[in-house]
Order: structure tokens, then C-alpha cells, then sequence
């Protein structure tokens, strides 16, 4: 009995790679769930084999146990089939962009990676920027490639009200390996501070990383803004708007690219109040101030001058909706700007939370593929 009930809880579970999770918790067991399969896989299997000793309600217990299991393996095998088309993908896509080819890179997705922890390196904090109120830091991570390298002004992610820089370090480190200056900024949150606040921060992180450029060995000719969730509509907002001639090109993590239909089509309040976070980013509800919805809609600013963007989404995100990177890629792709969307059906909000796992992989391959498109 103990055996059927267990595995009934795990096909429940791996249901959360399938469907959307239904309230907050879940949501976060969802992206244990697709990113973290291997530990699912090996207990359910486990079980499984324990079912030679069962005898009361062993076919039953088996069938639930192996519809877990192929539910379990299904970000595996996405991510290995996308893995497998990826650089030709985003070869063909940049390349008729008119963006220069790729160098070789490790593959997008392997089987070992999913065994191994992502590392970490260590960076110096200094303070950027200062307000009679508050002050402002950011973590900066030194490339590996000698000489001035082109920076990643990395923008963290949290419902514009919470978060740090330390959020999410690995891929951090995984670009200074990979050659690239890293700066994480840290910006004003809401409800105290509203928007274009973290675009303002974003504008005086880049006024500091130029004028330090000599110290932190940085190509002022060439930065990239990366973000996620909220730190995504700050980094495409900024990249969109910002008169700074070094910004290349945007890096797009499930981020709400259009803020008057986000709030049209709200999350659901078990998992989020999304429109009273939209409220209190942006000092009122649509009724109350709709031209801040849409002069926080990055969307709205796209035109043949914008910069190269990078859009990655998982298709189970129940914070920010897929349809706002859908809508975000045909604008893009309207007006001929160079982009790749990498869609990832079964994951969720927040999957590249484990760097070495499925969505993972894939998302640090296509980062670094872009970066090398985009810059030189």
C-alpha cells in the first residue's frame, strides 16, 4: 500500500511538467521537477523495482510508477531533441540576421552535465551609484580572456519589489569563463521606488562600468543587458530606450514584455497577485495610470533600430505568460530585428534555476551563442 501511495504522489508530481502548477508551492516543486528529473527518475524507479516483492496492488502501482517515470524523462529527451537542431537553429536564424558565424562551442545539452553542480567564482561588490536615499552595488565577476572584453550587466529578477545580485550565480560565472566581464546589479524596488526607478539604475550602472572601464577592463563599445522575470522588462526597457551606444543587444529570461496585456491576463492569485505587483511597480492599476503601463511596455518601443534580442521561455510559466514573449517575437520579427526565441515547452518560471539541468543547458548554450554573435 505504502508503495502505491508513493507513487501516486510521484505521477502527481510529474504531472507539474505537463500542466501549469496551480498555486505558488507547487509552482517551485514543478521546477524541481523538470530540472531536477534525475532525483524523480532514480526514486521512482526504486520503487519500481521494489514492486518484485509486492504482491497487493502491484499492476496498479507499477502503471501509475512508469507514467511518472515517462513524465520524469520527458524534459530529458525535450531538451537532448532540441539540443541535437539548436546550433543550426541559431546559425541560420543570426546568420540571416546578418550576424557572423559561431564559434565552436560544447554541446547544448548532454547527459553528464545533469550529474554535475555549476560553479561558482567569486567577484568583488562596489558601490555604483548614490542617492540621497539609498546606495546602489553590484557584483562584478572577472572575465577570464585577458584584455578589455565586452561587459553583461546582469538584472536580477523578483516581482520588481525583492531580489538581489546574488540571485542565480552561475551563469555568471559561467560567462566570465566563457570570456565575458560580468556586473549584477543590485536597483531600487518597489513599492518605495516606482518605475522608470530600475531603468534610472540601470542607466548609472553603465555610467559607472564606462567610466571604470580602464580598471575593470571593459570594451565600453560593447555591452549586453541580461535579465530575468522582472529584471527581463527593466533589461529590454532599458536596452530599448537607453541613449547608451555601447548596448548591443538584450538577454531576455521569461521576462513580461508587454505590460498592458499582462495586466489584461493576470497570473492566477493562488500563485501570484500579479496586478497588485504590476500596481505597485508601476503607482496604480491600469484604470489609475494606464500610460505607465504602457510606457513600461517594452514591446512598445521596438522599431527597426533595436537591438538584437535573446528571448528564452518555458511553456509552463504560470508567473509570467508565454504569450508575453510570443508577442514580443513578432514584433521583433516585423520590423527585421535580429533574435532568436528558444521555447521550452515543459519548463516553468524560474527553470534555469539549475543551471546543469535540461532548460539550463540549453538556455547558458544559447546565451553564449548569441553573446558571440553580437559581440566580438
Amino acid at each position: 500500500m505504502l508503495r502505491l501511495i508513493l507513487l501516486i504522489v510521484l505521477l502527481l508530481i510529474s504531472i507539474l511538467v505537463v500542466f501549469n502548477a496551480p498555486t505558488y508551492h507547487l509552482w517551485m516543486l514543478a521546477i524541481m521537477a523538470g530540472e531536477y528529473s534525475l532525483i524523480f527518475i532514480g526514486g521512482t524507479m526504486l520503487l519500481l523495482l521494489s514492486g518484485w516483492w509486492v504482491g497487493k496492488y502491484r499492476l496498479a502501482g507499477t502503471l501509475f510508477g512508469v507514467t511518472a517515470l515517462l513524465l520524469f524523462l520527458w524534459p530529458i529527451v525535450s531538451a537532448w531533441r532540441i539540443g541535437k537542431t539548436l546550433p543550426k537553429e541559431m546559425d541560420k536564424a543570426l546568420l540571416l540576421c546578418g550576424a557572423p558565424a559561431a564559434q565552436p562551442l560544447p554541446a547544448p545539452f548532454t547527459f553528464g552535465r545533469l550529474f554535475k553542480n555549476a560553479d561558482q567564482q567569486s567577484y568583488k561588490t562596489v558601490t555604483y551609484v548614490s542617492y540621497p536615499d539609498i546606495s546602489l552595488t553590484l557584483d562584478y565577476y572577472v572575465a577570464a580572456a585577458k584584455g578589455k572584453r565586452p561587459c553583461v550587466v546582469v538584472i536580477h529578477g523578483g516581482s520588481w519589489s525583492s531580489g538581489d545580485s546574488r540571485q542565480l550565480p552561475e551563469l555568471n560565472t559561467y560567462l566570465a569563463k566563457a570570456g565575458y566581464q560580468v556586473a549584477s546589479i543590485n536597483y531600487r524596488l518597489s513599492p518605495k521606488w516606482k518605475s522608470p526607478a530600475p531603468v534610472q539604475d540601470v542607466d548609472a550602472a553603465l555610467t559607472y562600468l564606462r567610466n571604470h572601464a580602464d580598471e575593470l577592463q571593459i570594451d565600453i563599445s560593447q555591452f549586453v543587458l541580461l535579465g530575468r522575470s522582472a529584471g527581463a522588462q527593466v533589461a529590454l526597457l532599458a536596452g530599448y530606450t537607453l541613449p547608451h551606444a555601447g548596448i548591443k543587444a538584450v538577454v531576455d529570461f521569461y521576462g513580461p514584455a508587454d505590460m498592458v496585456w499582462g495586466y489584461s491576463v493576470p497570473a492566477s492569485k493562488l500563485v501570484m497577485d500579479s496586478r497588485r505587483v504590476m500596481a505597485n511597480y508601476l503607482g496604480g492599476y491600469y484604470p489609475q495610470a494606464p500610460q505607465n503601463y504602457a510606457a513600461s511596455s517594452p514591446i512598445e518601443f521596438v522599431n527597426r533600430q533595436t537591438v538584437p534580442t535573446l528571448i528564452i521561455h518555458g511553456g509552463n510559466d504560470v508567473l509570467v505568460a508565454y504569450e508575453h514573449s510570443r508577442r514580443l517575437d513578432a514584433k521583433l520579427q516585423s520590423n527585421g530585428i535580429p533574435h532568436y526565441w528558444l521555447q521550452l515547452h515543459w519548463a516553468t518560471h524560474g527553470f534555469d534555476y539549475h543551471l546543469n539541468g535540461p532548460g539550463g543547458q540549453l538556455s547558458a548554450y544559447a546565451v553564449n551563442r548569441f553573446l558571440q554573435s553580437v559581440v566580438k
